[in-house]
């Protein structure tokens, strides 16, 4: 297994994002439409926060299909902004850091995704699956040198 693999070579590089302009329709459209649970706000390419579909999830009713829970949802999403919801105190990570030292941070934590940074510049995200992915691999490479 490779132990001083930077987290560069694991973490998603095309990164959808959010601004505080956006509204939390949009930020469900996106959840859905590209499977994935997290996304970094910016602003200039800084990131100012991070939005997680499960905070969405906490404040809607996101997978009923009754009537009377959509129109709930839909004041609950006029009523709260992108700003009011995502975590603003995120901790970040250099694109040099190990995958150990990732790991390391997530499991000590109770989030599941960190941003990448580059000169204070959005760069990436690396989150818990990716992370899995990677020790897949690595366990498939050592199976196939047996």
């Amino acid at each position: 297994m490779k132990r001083l693999e930077p987290v560069s070579k694991i973490m998603t590089k095309e990164l959808i994002t959010l601004s505080l302009n956006d509204d939390l329709y949009k930020a469900e459209k996106l959840f859905k439409e590209n499977h994935i649970r997290h996304i970094p706000v910016v602003e200039d390419e800084h990131i100012i926060g991070m939005l997680s579909y499960s905070d969405l999830k906490r404040i809607s009713f996101l997978d009923s299909y009754d009537s009377h829970e959509i129109e709930i949802d839909n004041a609950v999403y006029k009523m709260l902004s992108i700003r009011q919801l995502m975590v603003k105190n995120l901790v970040k990570v250099n694109s040099s850091i190990t995958v150990k030292s990732v790991a390391e941070i997530l499991s000590q934590n109770e989030f599941h995704a960190l941003p990448v940074v580059e000169n204070d510049i959005l760069v990436g995200i690396v989150t818990t699956t990716d992370l899995l992915k990677y020790l897949l691999d690595q366990y498939e490479l050592e199976a196939a040198e047996v």
